[in-house]
């Protein structure tokens, strides 16, 4: 079961939820947009920790600044990088030697960014990086990005969007479009859950 934490972050603490895993891998999982109504409680981000809960790993979601029960106020991307990082020390503090990254639409540009700003992790999968809506920026590599999710009507992650930046940002990762699904994946969450297993899994054993 999920438990209620606070940890410090530069400017505020905030609230997360964590749970202990059976490996020594772990992952903070990142929200959407805390000003259009995005937190750790959405159902995208449940979806994301059910599929980490079911390979072993710890996880970690938790509340950018200024959501939910957390202190300090929404910095356009820039303190929440801050948070990000503070969750990651968080997990490392509790001794998990391999630490990965996934996150929900404005999450996944949080993470994407605080890897460009120097964030070192051992993994990476993003679903519906939004890429319509916010500047991922030029030249971002991404050697830990193992997959990218997102919905075949989704129009602020569009797949004709998302595969040539997944190209660049890593070649290697695979990309797993949900048919149907728009940018909320209404009715299809548990598609989200087994996209996410599916990738960590081909992965792990490679081509057949």
């Amino acid at each position: 079961m999920e438990k209620k934490v606070y940890f410090p972050s530069r400017c505020s603490d905030l609230e997360g939820l964590y749970h202990s895993g059976i490996s020594d891998k772990g992952v903070v999982i990142t929200q959407p947009h805390p000003q259009y109504g995005g937190d750790m409680y959405n159902p995208v981000v449940e979806a994301i920790v059910a599929a980490y809960r079911q390979i072993g790993f710890t996880t970690l979601r938790f509340n950018f600044r200024g959501a939910g029960n957390s202190a300090g106020q929404f910095d356009q991307g820039v303190g929440e990088q801050d948070d990000l990082r503070s969750a990651v020390s968080f997990l490392c503090d509790r001794g998990l030697k391999a630490i990965h990254l996934s996150g929900y639409s404005f999450g996944a540009w949080v993470n994407a960014m605080a890897l460009n700003n120097g964030l070192a992790v051992q993994g990476m999968t993003m679903v519906a990086p939004p890429v319509a809506f916010i500047d991922f920026e030029e030249g971002i590599h991404l050697p830990m990005l193992s997959a990218v999710v997102a919905g075949s009507r989704d129009e602020i992650a569009p797949p004709v969007l998302i595969r040539p930046l997944v190209g660049q940002w890593n070649p290697d990762a695979r990309i797993d479009i949900i048919d149907g699904a728009d940018h909320f994946f209404s009715g299809f969450l548990d598609n989200v859950t087994r996209s996410l297993i599916r990738c960590f899994s081909c992965r792990l054993t490679g081509p057949a």
